[in-house]
């Protein structure tokens, strides 16, 4: 993928989390089809006032995704080819790395639930909103807001936060 493209992907990532945020905290995950602007307004010429132009993509909100795990919802979805690419954003904790180290080794033993639970009432967590996004080319984009009490949310964008995610999300592609 050329830079351009990365910076178009990196783009509908922040376009997702913008959207996202303007419902406040305590979402749902949602799920998103990027498809190129220029197509979407040839096929839907109604949406031309709706979309910005200029953008490459266009991040298009999808029904809610079922209440079940959604490594499980996103393995049952495939996308036509008219969508170049998806995101979903979704809320999480997040713990300081040194507070990882202690956690059990639950996702050697398969117990995740467990670990949910721990990082849930683990004393120095962070909730946050994770947005990943991908091309079919295998592109990757994601952007972590941190939530901020103070209502100042620290944003990190960096395409490898979520690995196995953007690897669900590339797998509703093929």
């Amino acid at each position: 993928m050329s830079a351009s493209h990365a910076q178009h992907l990196s783009a509908a990532a922040r376009e997702v989390d913008d959207f996202v945020s303007t419902a406040g905290w305590d979402q749902p995950p949602q799920l998103f089809a990027l498809v190129p602007t220029a197509e979407l307004v040839a096929a839907n010429p109604e949406l031309a006032g709706q979309v910005d132009a200029g953008a490459f993509l266009t991040p298009v909100a999808q029904d809610q995704l079922p209440n079940e795990d959604l490594a499980e919802a996103l393995a049952g979805i495939m996308w036509p080819e008219a969508v170049e690419g998806c995101a979903v954003a979704q809320e999480i904790v997040v713990l300081p790395p040194d507070a990882e180290d202690t956690l059990p080794g639950g996702e050697k033993t398969g117990d995740t639930d467990a670990l949910r639970r721990i990082a849930a009432e683990h004393p120095r967590r962070r909730e946050a909103r994770l947005v990943a996004a991908v091309l079919r080319d295998g592109s990757a984009a994601c952007v972590l807001r941190l939530r901020s009490q103070e209502g100042d949310d620290e944003i990190i964008e960096h395409p490898e936060l979520a690995p196995n995610l953007t690897d669900a999300l590339l797998d509703t592609l093929r």
